[in-house]
């Protein structure tokens, strides 16, 4: 890596904070005087020059993706597409009416019957951070069910279920209106819910990804995409970079 204030190499600090949405010049100037902008560990410095592709730099202790050629795409997945590149059976997949380059790649899975918010993005490192249970990063879920959703239900989903694959982490479980529930889990295994659910008696008929992180859009229809906005990287970001909370 280069060293902190490396002379006549990369690009001004300054720069490419702003460009990366941050904040304007003279507020990434302020930062880095209040100490809040850190390179490769080290406290930045006015002036000082970086490597896009090879220093790290933390604002308020979360690191800021600083390639140019980054997407960041979010998708509201409906029933039938299939969370996948590209499919042998031909059915339509998560990535049929993306650009398509630069190539991009789903973050996590939602099953063909599952719907909703999907991220799709080029940046390797922040999508194992979101996937990552260590990375705390909230998955929400509205779920349809048939069956009793009684204390005794709600109390086992909210310790963890016993699948054959080993115990689910704790999560947060509440029952807005009858025959619905609303699972918050930080961790992201196959069919997860689904499997949850059945293991207290209980039969998902629909399942909605209604957040990610930070991220929820209400107005995106089933099928459309968007870009996020600055302000919604730079919360993800933050949000991948916390602490699991305790069970």
């Amino acid at each position: 890596m280069t060293g902190p204030g490396a002379a006549g190499s990369g690009e001004r600090l300054q720069k490419v904070l702003a460009a990366a949405g941050v904040a304007g010049r003279r507020g990434v100037e302020e930062m880095v005087r209040q100490g809040r902008v850190r390179v490769n560990g080290r406290p930045a410095r006015i002036g000082q020059r970086i490597e896009r592709d090879v220093d790290v730099v933390e604002v308020d202790g979360t690191a800021i993706s600083l390639r140019g050629d980054l997407v960041y795409y979010l998708l509201n997945k409906p029933r039938g597409v299939v969370t996948t590149a590209s499919d042998p059976h031909g059915r339509p997949t998560v990535l049929d009416g993306l650009p398509a380059e630069p190539r991009v790649y789903p973050v996590g899975r939602l099953d063909m019957d599952s719907e909703g918010l999907l991220l799709l993005t080029n940046d390797g490192d922040l999508a194992q951070r979101v996937m990552h249970p260590s990375g705390g990063c909230e998955k929400e879920y509205l779920a349809a069910v048939e069956g009793r959703i009684d204390r005794a239900a709600l109390s086992a989903l909210r310790r963890g279920v016993e699948l054959p694959d080993s115990v689910t982490a704790p999560a947060r479980v509440s029952s807005p209106q009858r025959g619905m529930l609303r699972i918050v889990l930080t961790e992201g295994r196959n069919r997860q819910v689904r499997r949850m659910c059945a293991a207290v008696g209980l039969t998902v008929t629909r399942l909605v990804r209604t957040r990610i992180g930070p991220l929820r859009d209400a107005r995106l229809a089933p099928g459309q995409w968007r870009e996020l906005t600055t302000a919604e990287l730079r919360s993800l970001e933050a949000a991948a970079s916390a602490e699991a909370p305790a069970g």
